[in-house]
């Protein structure tokens, strides 16, 4: 769905009692009959991240009941819940039947880079953040169920790491010096840049280890730069590891191994 996002109520058929609820977080459903959304997954749980080329795409499985079962999603909106907007298109929905009264139907939804530069008299790197989704759904008996906001997940911008320690091989006891660099896609013009102000973790796993443990934190610099000296005491991987934020995706960047000499 690209632009901002208008929910249109269905006309009540032969003049049928229709129930309309307002909840406590200010979310809106309307509808008829005891068809309902009773649980929403988008993306398996995880976040949805959008780079600046690659087309993006992910599920939205509703799973839906009525005494009835359950005849598919009429509609699905997703947007961001501050702005109203949204760059995401519905490529299609299948639904699976798991009982007479349940089915789960997935919706597809598709994101492309060049579709958020279309927005209009804001910085499309807004739209990261906390987007919800508005779905339509309807049963065999023709009882249906407009719900806003039936869950709420996270966008965010791709994230790039790199990593270069040096010198290679180090002598046991000497400096080492890693560098590396952080950045982040903006969606203005579809390219990544540097993301400066952020902790990043070293980490080291020595040679024949099974997992990295966090040496320091640095801040990273000018243009998302990172530096920092390190006594190297024995060969293995360093790297650089970013948890995120609200509106920008973890990343981890390739371990650079360094022997000794």
């Amino acid at each position: 769905m690209r632009g901002r996002t208008t929910r249109t109520a269905w006309a009540l058929a032969g003049g049928a009692a229709a129930l309309t609820l307002l909840t406590a977080t200010g979310a809106h459903a309307e509808g008829r009959g005891d068809i309902r959304v009773v649980q929403t997954v988008v993306n398996k749980g995880g976040n949805v991240i959008v780079g600046t080329t690659k087309k993006v795409t992910f599920p939205i499985a509703l799973t839906i009941k009525d005494n009835s079962g359950v005849k598919g999603v009429s509609d699905a909106d997703t947007f961001n819940t501050a702005y109203g907007w949204g760059f995401f298109e519905r490529a299609g929905t299948s639904c699976v039947k798991k009982s007479h009264t349940t089915s789960v139907c997935t919706v597809t939804m598709t994101a492309d880079p060049a579709w958020i530069r279309q927005s209009d008299d804001m910085d499309s790197n807004k739209l990261a953040g906390v987007w919800q989704v508005d779905a339509t759904v309807k049963a065999n008996d023709g009882d249906y169920w407009i719900s806003d906001r039936i869950a709420e997940y996270k966008v965010k911008r791709a994230s790039r790491l790199t990593t270069d320690a040096s010198p290679e091989p180090v002598a046991k006891g000497a400096k080492l010096t890693v560098t590396g660099k952080l950045s982040r896609a903006n969606w203005e013009d579809l390219k990544y840049h540097g993301f400066t102000g952020q902790d990043v973790r070293l980490q080291f796993k020595a040679a024949g280890a099974a997992h990295y443990s966090t040496v320091k934190t640095v801040r990273t610099g000018d243009a998302g730069k990172l530096s920092t000296k390190v006594t190297a005491t024995s060969a293995g991987s360093w790297r650089w590891y970013f948890p995120g934020t609200t509106t920008t995706a973890r990343v981890v960047s390739a371990g650079d191994a360094v022997k000794l000499k």
